[in-house]
């Protein structure tokens, strides 16, 4: 029943999926990068009711005239400031954990294989990881999740029927190692 197990995240990524259009964007996204400060107040009061959200405007107004002069660092910068490693190592635990979760030992694979597909796994985390923060701010939070849970169903679904199939057609167990390293290349873009 490993297979039903494997399954319920695909699950709890749907109903994600399903429920996550009929949220508004985030405030601060809305004013900071999109500039939409109609759309701001809408969210703000789709998201907390009716009432006056003059100060949790200005603030966000604050912080957007604070971080104006603020330069948007890539990937290299960022590893170059010490400021930011303990969030580097906070997200390297969080891709530490994620090798280490055994998606690897679903795809029932000879042994000799299975160092390739950790190795895999770790590029697979390298480029969702810099990927999504590239893109992060042209598209924003709600987009890359919404895409992130829809991809993750869909390499999900497949990857049960692939497994399923893996008996039958021994090319099966390479393609199911594919979709693993598609699932986390989602999981990296969305959630």
């Amino acid at each position: 029943m490993w297979n039903v197990l494997l399954s319920f995240s695909g699950l709890v990524a749907l109903i994600q999926l399903v429920f996550l259009p009929f949220f508004p964007e985030s405030p601060p996204y809305l004013l900071l990068q999109k500039g939409d400060k109609p759309g701001c107040l809408k969210a703000m009061k789709q998201l907390w009711g009716e009432g006056n959200y003059l100060t949790e405007f200005d603030d966000i107004m604050k912080e957007k005239a604070i971080t104006k002069g603020t330069k948007i660092m890539n990937v290299l910068e960022m590893l170059k400031e010490s400021s930011m490693y303990p969030q580097l190592g906070t997200m390297l635990l969080i891709l530490l954990s994620l090798q280490l979760c055994g998606m690897s030992a679903t795809a029932n694979l000879q042994e000799s294989i299975i160092p390739y597909v950790s190795l895999g796994v770790a590029i697979s985390e390298l480029i969702s990881l810099i990927f999504c923060s590239s893109i992060i701010d042209r598209f924003g939070r709600r987009i890359l999740l919404w895409g992130g849970y829809l991809l993750m169903a869909l390499i999900l679904t497949l990857l049960e029927i692939s497994l399923l199939l893996s008996d039958q057609f021994l090319w099966m167990r390479y393609g199911s190692v594919i979709l693993i390293f598609l699932f986390i290349i989602a999981y990296g873009l969305g959630p």
